[in-house]
């Protein structure tokens, strides 16, 4: 075997990095945004850049694009890691920007990556450069945009997505690098069948299939012509020892994740357990996990069985206090159960509801009879008149009461289904509604 030929002909630089396209032309794959024709395509060829969140899961070429977009533009490319800097840093490139126009009426591009990591306060230093024009924002996230950035910030840009590349697009970068000076010159050679079993492990991310070649690479034996050979044995020692889906920080995987839930949802114990497994074997943090099935618990399971949620804090604890692997067991536990266990999206859908006209709403007042009167002036003003005290009333329910605000009194949002624990509260619910029509003390009519 002998020395990689990455090693011998350009040192140290990723192939990864050797590879990114210079043009349009060169770039893979993102058809449906920069296509031939397509609007954001027309507005980079044309110079009519605007600032924009680039959402995609990583090896798809956010970065790359971004970078390609300051190069047509002829742009100074600035970038910052939400990971790495802060506000001082954004201060920093601010000021560079401002000087850079004055003095060579050139403008910027400034990269945020990871920009789902900045906090409220960071996001919100970005908005008057964005607004006066001192740099193009181009951010980068893995998350969903509409969860984790400010409202004021997607309004000042556009979100575009960016989705896993093809197998086909992933065979283009490889032939490339296999055949370019950047890459390996042709002097590499590698079958089309360990080419596809390579394209079909990158999971559609660009920079791992290019790192799974250069690890590749360095495997690679003479063949009878004494050409260096990658074999589908090479390949399998790297994708055993070296590379894997997912990253330690569980925040990049959604497919995995995403099957996890969904298999729970389904009700199929094995098909739950099953991506657990493959989370945690690839590498994700089990509390990653944990604290999604906390949230699966309450999303999909709810009051239909409450132990779902009380199982699920405690598996987190177990892992917390005995780590991994002992405490792996314990999330297995949860997750079976979880799968087993009657469901029911009332609570979620009921929370969602509230949430959605609350937004929309006027800030409704406090009834009177429900507001609090400490004091002789508030309770002359009729706070808490008329107040019913449940514990004085049969059965513990002042019947004909209401504790909505008066102009949406009649509104209903928890509604139980007829599965598990949710046939009892369904069953309660009914019987209270009972009372209350039958009620001569309903403050509503």
């Amino acid at each position: 075997m002998q020395d990689s030929l990455f090693t011998e002909q350009v040192g140290f630089r990723p192939l990864a990095a050797r590879m990114r396209p210079e043009s349009l032309d060169d770039y893979v794959g993102q058809m449906h945004l920069v296509g031939p024709g397509k609007p954001l395509r027309r507005a980079v060829e044309q110079g009519q850049l605007h600032s924009m969140i680039l959402w995609g899961p990583p090896g798809v070429g956010k970065t790359t694009f971004a970078r390609l977009l300051a190069s047509v533009g002829e742009l100074s490319f600035e970038t910052v890691s939400a990971v790495l800097s802060g506000v001082k840093d954004i201060r920093a490139i601010v000021e560079r920007a401002r000087n850079r126009k004055l003095s060579q009426g050139q403008d910027t591009l400034l990269f945020v990556d990871e920009v789902h990591r900045f906090n409220k306060s960071q996001q919100d230093a970005f908005l008057p450069h964005i607004e006066d024009g001192t740099f193009i924002f181009v951010g980068a996230t893995t998350e969903n945009p509409s969860f984790e950035l400010n409202s004021a910030l997607l309004s000042r840009t556009r979100v575009y997505v960016l989705k896993n590349l093809e197998d086909s697009d992933i065979l283009k970068l490889l032939t490339r690098a296999l055949d370019s000076a950047e890459g390996f010159n042709g002097e590499l050679a590698v079958s089309s069948d360990v080419l596809n079993l390579m394209a079909s492990a990158s999971g559609g991310d660009a920079r791992r299939a290019l790192n799974i070649l250069e690890i590749s690479a360095d495997l690679a034996e003479p063949d009878t012509e004494g050409k260096n050979r990658i074999s589908e044995k090479h390949l399998e020692q790297v994708m055993q020892t070296s590379l894997r889906r997912f990253d330690k920080g569980g925040d990049v995987f959604y497919d995995q994740i995403s099957a996890l839930h969904k298999s729970v949802r389904g009700s199929d114990p094995d098909g739950s357990l099953y991506w657990l497994c493959r989370m945690l074997d690839g590498g994700c943090d089990p509390l990653y996990v944990a604290r999604r099935l906390v949230r699966i618990a309450s999303e999909d399971i709810g009051n239909a069985d409450p132990r779902a949620l009380q199982l699920s804090m405690e598996a987190w604890d177990a892992q917390e206090r005995l780590g991994s692997p002992e405490g792996e067991l314990a999330l297995a536990q949860a997750v079976t159960y979880l799968a087993l266990a009657p469901k029911s999206n009332a609570v979620y859908k009921a929370f969602n509801r509230c949430m959605a006209d609350i937004r929309e709403d006027p800030d409704y007042e406090v009834p009177v009879h429900l507001r609090n009167a400490p004091t002789k002036l508030l309770k002359s003003m009729g706070h808490g008149d008329s107040y019913r005290y449940a514990h004085d009333e049969e059965y513990a329910f002042a019947a004909g009461e209401s504790y909505l605000p008066d102009a949406i009194h009649q509104r209903r949002y928890y509604e139980p289904v007829d599965r598990g624990l949710e046939i009892k509260l369904s069953e309660k619910r009914q019987r209270l509604d009972a009372l209350n029509e039958k009620s001569p003390r309903q403050r509503h009519t």
